[in-house]
């Protein structure tokens, strides 16, 4: 499943195209929503928003489009009106004068009133966005120290969209790696020098991510990997993935665990608790 940098930059990438432009062509695969095709042709699109892994996709005449990628779903931007060739059930397709973006084998899409949006069941529970560079690492360590969150395991934590939204499996793996904190450890039970640590990986991590396309490694480190043999997806990662392979903090071997039935990748050395 993508994740908040994934969707950010999905979202930035149809901003470009879609934002200030009047949607000439609206068409949706879902019959249930087929009947707002109508509503939204000829408006313009004001902002294209994203809220964890969700997207919003705002008009000018008070509706959005929300979007949740969920495992499969794939946003695809192309100039003109000629649509790819592929095997997947196109969803969503909104078109201006010169581009097309289409949104691929997604289900979860919705459109309300933008005022309605706190109401959605989706984006009524989950917490705030870490790709809102208006977080500050501050907050995220108050929310580690919350009663609501402080006496779960980060393992299952960094997966919970309440407490961040936009984390997720790869996120949680390199986060928790490059705060040298042990994924078993509840927040409760670490210091305040810990948890100002972990806070700060949450934020430089993700954007990292962001910015980089993928690639969670400090500039240096992943400047020497590229001129290696390794192909791109065997040089992303401090951890995850990297099963058996050294980590590159203390040399020690990194692991692989199940939690909350999904792969998390962590150092035997510089992350034991």
């Amino acid at each position: 499943m993508p994740e908040g940098p994934e969707i950010r930059r999905a979202a930035d990438q149809i901003a470009e195209v879609l934002v200030d432009e009047d949607i000439t062509q609206v068409r949706f695969g879902l019959p249930r929503l087929r009947r707002y095709a109508k509503l939204l042709r000829g408006h313009r699109v004001v902002d294209v928003e994203t809220r964890g892994k969700a997207m919003l996709t705002h008009f000018d005449h008070g509706y959005s489009m929300y979007s949740h990628n969920q495992l499969y779903g794939l946003w695809r931007v192309v100039d003109g009106h000629k649509l790819p060739k592929t095997t997947r059930s196109m969803r969503v397709l909104l078109q201006t004068a010169s581009h097309s973006a289409i949104l691929y084998s997604a289900s979860d899409i919705s459109v309300m009133p933008t005022g309605e949006l706190s109401q959605h069941p989706f984006l009524a529970k989950i917490g705030p966005d870490i790709m809102n560079t208006a977080l500050i690492w501050r907050e995220v360590m108050e929310r580690l120290q919350s009663p609501r969150f402080s006496r779960r395991e980060l393992a299952a934590l960094y997966l919970d969209q309440a407490f961040l939204a936009g984390n997720g499996n790869y996120l949680r793996s390199e986060i928790l790696h490059d705060a040298r904190i042990d994924p078993r450890c509840k927040p409760a039970q670490l210091t305040r020098g810990e948890l100002g640590r972990l806070a700060r990986s949450t934020l430089t991590i993700s954007r990292r991510s962001y910015d980089t396309g993928g690639i969670t490694l400090n500039p240096r480190l992943a400047k020497r990997l590229a001129r290696t043999s390794l192909k791109r997806e065997q040089r992303r990662f401090y951890a995850y993935g990297r099963t058996d392979q050294p980590c590159y903090h203390c040399g020690g071997i990194i692991r692989r665990s199940e939690a909350n039935s999904r792969g998390l990748y962590y150092c035997s050395v510089c992350q034991n608790a």
